[in-house]
Formats: C-alpha cells, sequence, structure tokens
C-alpha cells in the first residue's frame, strides 16, 4: 500500500479540499481524525471532533487507543486499501499516525500552503476563529448526531471536474471548540467606507458588497466630487485605495482579499476598475 499525507496547521481547510485532493490524486481512501474514510463515506473509526477535550481529541486522531487502532486496521485490511492519505496537524503527527497504524512509511507528505492559496487559508482561519466551525468529509447521514450539542448544518457535495459527486461535508462545533467571534457584517461595511471617505475626491462609498465563501471578494461603488481636479489621475487613485481596502483587511481581520473590485462614478460618467 503506497501511504501519502497532507499535512498543515488547525484550521487550515485540509478537511474542507480533502476529497477533491484525494480523488485528483487517485487516493481512494482517508485518514482524518481518526475516520478511516473510502469513497468519501466512514467505514470505521470515531471522529476525534467526538472528543470533549483538545488532549483527548489528539489521542483519538493519532490512534491513541488500541481498541480504535485495531478496528482501523481491520477495514483497511477487509476493503483491499491500495492507496491512503492522512491528514494531520504536522509531518510529525502524520507519521506518528502511520506508525500507529502500521502502514509503513510515507511516500510523499503534501502542505496545505503548496495546495491552497493564502487568501484561501486566512479566509479558513478567519471562520475557524469567528464561527468555531470544523468540517467532517463524510455525509451528514453518517455523522453521529448524538455526539454533538450542535451539529449545525449539511457541509457541500463535492464534485470532480466533470461535475461527478465524490462525496460530501459535514459541518459541527465539537464541545471542544471553545466559543467564537462574532462579527457583524455591518462592521466591515463600516470599515470600507472609513477607508474610501479618508480620500478627499471620494464624495460617497455605497453598494458595498463582502462575499465570505471559499475567498473573500470585494465589491463597492464609489462617487468622486465633480468637477474632478485634473491633476487627479484616477486610475492611480483607485489602485491605492484597492491596496488600502486590501491592507486594512489583512491587519485587522488576518483576511487576504481575493478581489477588490471598484465601480467608479463621476456625475453622469461611470466606469469600473476590476
Amino acid at each position: 500500500m503506497e501511504v501519502f499525507a497532507l499535512s498543515g496547521a488547525s484550521g487550515t481547510g485540509k478537511s474542507t479540499i480533502a476529497l477533491s485532493f484525494a480523488h485528483e490524486k487517485k487516493i481512494p481512501a482517508i485518514i482524518d481524525d481518526g475516520l478511516l474514510i473510502f469513497n468519501g463515506h466512514r467505514i470505521a473509526g470515531t471522529s476525534a471532533k467526538f472528543e470533549k477535550n483538545p488532549i483527548t481529541a489528539v489521542k483519538r486522531a493519532v490512534f491513541f487507543d488500541i481498541g480504535h487502532r485495531q478496528e482501523v486496521q481491520a477495514a483497511i485490511a477487509a476493503h483491499f486499501i491500495n492507496k491512503i492519505l492522512i491528514i494531520g496537524t504536522s509531518d510529525k503527527m502524520v507519521k506518528q499516525i502511520a506508525k500507529n497504524l502500521g502502514l509503513g512509511e510515507i511516500k510523499q507528505i503534501y502542505h496545505i500552503e503548496d495546495i491552497r492559496t493564502s487568501s484561501e487559508i486566512k479566509m479558513a482561519q478567519f471562520i475557524r476563529k469567528t464561527e468555531g466551525k470544523h468540517v467532517i468529509p463524510i455525509p451528514y447521514r453518517q455523522v453521529e448526531q448524538n455526539f454533538f450539542k450542535k451539529l449545525i448544518q449539511k457541509g457541500m457535495k463535492i464534485f470532480t471536474p466533470k461535475k461527478e459527486m465524490i462525496g460530501e461535508t459535514t459541518i459541527v462545533h465539537p464541545d471542544f471548540q471553545r466559543g467564537h467571534i462574532t462579527i457583524h457584517k455591518n462592521v466591515f461595511k463600516d470599515i470600507v467606507e472609513d477607508v474610501c471617505l479618508r480620500h478627499k475626491d471620494v464624495y460617497e462609498c455605497k453598494s458595498i458588497q463582502i462575499s465570505m465563501k471559499s475567498v473573500p471578494i470585494l465589491k463597492l461603488n464609489i462617487v468622486l466630487h465633480t468637477p474632478l481636479d485634473r491633476s487627479i489621475n484616477v486610475v492611480k487613485m483607485t489602485e491605492d485605495l484597492q491596496k488600502e481596502l486590501f491592507d486594512v483587511f489583512k491587519k485587522i481581520f488576518h483576511i487576504e482579499l481575493y478581489s477588490v473590485n471598484l465601480h467608479i462614478q463621476m456625475a453622469s460618467k461611470k466606469m469600473e476598475v476590476p
């Protein structure tokens, strides 16, 4: 059996991309947080996200318990798995899991930074910190709901580039997730408006839209004073404004905006800066 691993810090989106990444690499089985997942379905193990505190969660994830370990080993043998992907928060952790399960040497360790963009990673970390969401890469119906006080929602269906479904995810709030920070959407809008109105040539900032899905995207309209000073380079001014908005989101929220789309209005004249 060939053993591979995906390593990355907690909350960087490893479980979110596990199914699509494994499918891309033609790896049918995944070890993630104590679960053995085969072709998108749980076939053995118990998720570390069922645990009550971080210490027991780590023990569950590395198969410290002999009974848990033997259950997963038996399932691997019964399904004649030829390739397996181990997911962990560090190279040390994935090597420990491989050792505990008797899987042998890891052929290749992939790192989350080489697979996801910095913007995607920071967005995933932001969601973890502010909403406390954890992803399990198995269908909702396979999650033992009695383990959770807050099973918040179904995740998403995962498709190949050819639109073939390869699995589903479930989003949970584990007991060991100690609260989260709530940021009202108006906070983002107030900050955007404040940055824009610092520019003396900006009369109004409106229609502010912020998408916080896989990557954060900011869209807004700004209205410039008229008549506009001829010495003003509008293109440079909007580029500077885009950079300021990017920098302030990174500084305050540790989010890297994927794009800042500005629509510029000047009296009856309108142009778009992508």
